[in-house]
């Protein structure tokens, strides 16, 4: 004879870390249990699970006394915005599976009759494991099927889906001139590239895919850990398929992958303007895409050589000149180094130490704007002599006579 239902909650508060590293508060719950069970000792005792708090109509945005058309609608709007085809925040797939778990039991009617009651214990006990629902992504291509525009997501389609390459990266080394006025180089990369063998599937030729027997096509698996708080179950991509859920004779040029690495010489046209660490964008010039993929791009840094004495600083340059005391008063013209050459630059008289000259539109050309110019600073130095010959010095004195004379008549 069947003993009463009986159910004994404890609950306290825990952490788990998952894989994410996510926080999470588990309680600890018994299940409603028929009759009495044994635990591994031979004692009668209750069966313990772990289950996380979570509110299946909360998960959907409705509430619970929804209908199943509600419901199905629900699903429908949070699953296309989820779908990690569709987005790529990273825990989209994650979200996306509690949405499908949540729209599988509340879409059955005996499944939700269960968790109304019971909550998830209920449908663990009803037999169901923690979150084992259906896959997911079979349950969305179902729902879908036939629908425009999402042909191709979801199911095995989503686990076949087309891999864009990765983006290749080359460090282009340019002199002061070539970095201010561009120049066109021809650079040499190595990247991954269609197999012409396979035609990119990996396969050898004359074979065709079959079905991967260790994951039955899913491209996942499933592994369950039985612990003192209840049976964990963590979803893996299969090691022998990658995922794709096929398995082939691998082709003898790229060993199955569908790409070989090869070496291509590119053209390339930099810019004026471009500075130490600027990137510059070929598109589709990166690793080659798997199973239809497109193509990555190759991104150029830019290093640029110093030049002895012209600094830059932004579409400026920075030039420092040095020019004697004597010059500086009487002013005078000098020659001045630029990108363009030599230019003659007039001093003014009277020109004061660290004065600051500009040299408009001979710095850098704005990127993308060839037409528009920085300018060239030239900061003056005034050198002052240390050691004077006594003729000098006899000048300086009569001249220092000189100044103190005028500066007295001017106090009169």
């Amino acid at each position: 004879m069947l003993a009463a239902t009986k159910e004994v909650t404890f609950r306290f508060s825990a952490k788990f870390y998952a894989d994410d590293m996510e926080t999470r508060d588990l309680d600890l719950v018994s299940l409603p249990t028929m009759g009495t069970s044994q635990t591994s000792n031979g004692h009668r005792g209750a069966r313990f699970v772990v289950r996380a708090d979570s509110d299946f109509y909360s998960v959907l945005g409705v509430s619970k006394n929804a209908s199943k058309s509600e419901i199905k609608s629900a699903y429908r709007k949070l699953a296309r915005s989820y779908h990690p085809d569709v987005n790529k925040e990273p825990d989209a797939e994650q979200k996306f599976k509690e949405i499908s778990n949540a729209y599988e039991v509340l879409s059955d009617d005996e499944k939700r009759s269960l968790y109304d009651k019971y909550g998830e214990a209920g449908l663990k006990g009803a037999g169901m494991g923690m979150g084992d629902f259906s896959n997911p992504f079979d349950l969305f291509e179902s729902l879908f099927e036939g629908m425009g525009g999402m042909g191709g997501m979801g199911g095995r389609a989503s686990r076949n889906r087309a891999v864009d390459g990765q983006d290749e990266y080359y460090n282009l080394v340019l002199t002061f001139k070539e970095a201010v006025f561009g120049v066109e180089k021809e650079i040499e990369i190595t990247r991954l590239e269609s197999c012409g063998t396979c035609d990119g599937s990996g396969a050898k030729a004359g074979t065709k895919p079959s079905k991967c027997s260790t994951c039955g096509g899913q491209g996942q698996v499933v592994s369950s850990a039985r612990t003192p708080l209840g049976v964990f179950q963590q979803v893996m991509t299969c090691s022998l398929c990658s995922g794709s859920g096929e398995t082939f004779s691998p082709c003898n040029t790229c060993s199955g992958d569908g790409r070989v690495r090869r070496t291509k010489r590119i053209s390339l046209k930099v810019p004026a303007g471009v500075d130490y660490g600027s990137r510059l964008r070929v598109r589709s010039e990166g690793n080659a895409g798997r199973r239809g993929g497109s193509p990555g791009d190759l991104f150029v840094i830019i290093e640029v050589m110093p030049d002895p004495v012209l600094k830059r600083d932004d579409t400026n340059i920075l030039y420092t000149c040095k020019v004697s005391y004597i010059d500086a008063i009487l002013g005078t013209t000098i020659k001045v180094p630029t990108v363009d050459g030599m230019v003659d630059l007039k001093i003014p008289a009277g020109a004061q130490p660290n004065t600051t000259l500009v040299m408009a539109k001979k710095g850098v050309p704005v990127l993308n704007k060839s037409n528009m110019r920085g300018d060239q600073l030239v900061r003056v130095q005034v050198e002052i002599p240390k050691r004077l010959s006594s003729e000098e010095r006899k000048l300086i004195e009569e001249l220092a006579d000189l100044s103190k004379g005028k500066a007295a008549t001017s106090r009169r």
